[in-house]
């Protein structure tokens, strides 16, 4: 596999970059050398990324942004091309998901996977069109989907993640005669916050696995500790954030030349999401 090139002088955002994957992936990008836009609903979690980029001779900027809007997205894109001139690498990255049996869930739970899963990606990827159009970037969209995705019965999360699979692959289509690439990465089970609104009992008995004791209430986060001792522990069934982070990282920084169009990212062995 060919090694990766600096990123020294583009313009990068991801989106829910306030913990996890995002987060990760916009640090890995910021110590390769992009400008980082991190873009999510949690101020203090970016405002330490940015610290940690900065640190390393990076540069980063934060917008709190609730990007089930798509004026937000349409706008955080807009504010990186007029601070910067450009936008290289567009990461859509912000997912939700509520698990659980079609015909007990709440309708506004289902909104909310759909307008964060597929309409703010949606809107991301046009928005970042247009920009990488207008300054002639070989850019990179890379749009963050789920092993979910290849299950046919993985409820409606995975409907929104097959949403993905079509949406990457009817751009690639669509942008075959431009300089701009989609990459479509499908993660496995990783250890971050994502399942925090699964049932507290699956997540109280995988932390007991792991010989891990500690309290866990639906909709709740958990400290980040948490996830750099269960994980090491947990290997084969849980992926780390920053696995997916060396994906991206990897795709972005192919020649154009180059169609990364596809990366799956997961553990040996697999828990259905």
């Amino acid at each position: 596999m060919p090694s990766t090139q600096s990123l020294t002088g583009q313009t990068a955002i991801v989106t829910g970059a306030s913990s996890g994957i995002g987060r990760a992936i916009a640090e890995k990008l910021g110590a390769a050398g992009a400008h980082v836009y991190l873009t999510g609903r949690t101020a203090s979690a970016m405002e330490a990324s940015r610290g940690k980029i900065e640190a390393n001779g990076g540069r980063a900027s934060i917008i709190v942004a609730d990007i089930r809007d798509p004026r937000r997205v349409y706008e955080l894109v807009d504010r990186a091309m007029a601070d910067t001139g450009r936008l290289d690498v567009m990461v859509n990255n912000a997912g939700v998901s509520y698990p659980g049996k079609v015909i007990d869930a709440d309708p506004e739970q289902w909104r909310a996977m759909l307008e964060t899963n597929v309409l703010a990606l949606l809107a991301g990827c046009q928005a970042a069109i247009r920009a990488m159009r207008q300054c002639r970037a070989q850019g990179h969209i890379v749009n963050i989907s789920s092993s979910a995705a290849h299950r046919p019965d993985s409820g409606v999360y995975g409907a929104t993640k097959h949403a993905v699979n079509c949406i990457s692959n009817t751009l690639r289509r669509e942008l075959e005669d431009d300089s701009i690439r989609i990459v479509n990465i499908m993660p496995g089970a990783i250890a971050t916050n994502f399942g925090r609104n699964f049932e507290p009992a699956v997540i109280a008995n995988l932390l007991g696995a792991a010989g891990l004791k500690l309290e866990v209430k639906r909709g709740e986060r958990l400290p980040d500790e948490v996830f750099d001792k269960l994980q090491p522990l947990m290997r084969q069934l849980l992926g780390s954030a920053d696995d997916v982070a060396d994906a991206v990282l990897y795709a972005v920084s192919q020649p154009i030349h180059v169609d990364v169009a596809e990366i799956v990212v997961r553990p040996p062995k697999q828990i259905n999401l």
